[in-house]
C-alpha cells in the first residue's frame, strides 16, 4: 500500500491510499476534487520560479567551494560574495529580477 501526502492551501493534511482513497488529517475520508487538485498544481507552478534561484544560487556557491577549504585562507571579498549569494533568496524571488553580486577577483 503506497501512501503519498498532498499539501494543499487548505489547513488540513490530506493523504491518498491509491485502494482506499483520500483521507483528512484526523483520517476521515474526503473528496479530491478539482479545485483542491488545481490549489495544489499553482502552489506548486508558485514555487518553481523560487525553486531555479535557489538552484542556480547553489550552482554558484559550489564553483566557489574551494575558496574555503580548510588548506585555503579566503579573503573578506570571497567571503562576502559567498555570504551575499547565500542571502540572495531574502531580496529575490526568481531568477527574473535578481541582480547577482559581483564575483571577486581571485
Amino acid at each position: 500500500m503506497r501512501h503519498e501526502a498532498i499539501y494543499a492551501t487548505h489547513p488540513n493534511v490530506v493523504t491518498v491510499d491509491d485502494t482506499a482513497g483520500a483521507f483528512d488529517a484526523d483520517g476521515n475520508q474526503v473528496v479530491l476534487d478539482e479545485s483542491l487538485v488545481s490549489a495544489k498544481q499553482a502552489e506548486l507552478e508558485a514555487a518553481i520560479p523560487m525553486k531555479l534561484l535557489r538552484t542556480e544560487r547553489n550552482q554558484r556557491l559550489a564553483n566557489t567551494d574551494w575558496w574555503v577549504m580548510p588548506d585555503r585562507t579566503a579573503t573578506q571579498a570571497q567571503l562576502d560574495y559567498r555570504q551575499a549569494l547565500r542571502d540572495i533568496t531574502d531580496t529575490y524571488t526568481s531568477l527574473d529580477d535578481v541582480v547577482w553580486p559581483e564575483e571577486p577577483n581571485v
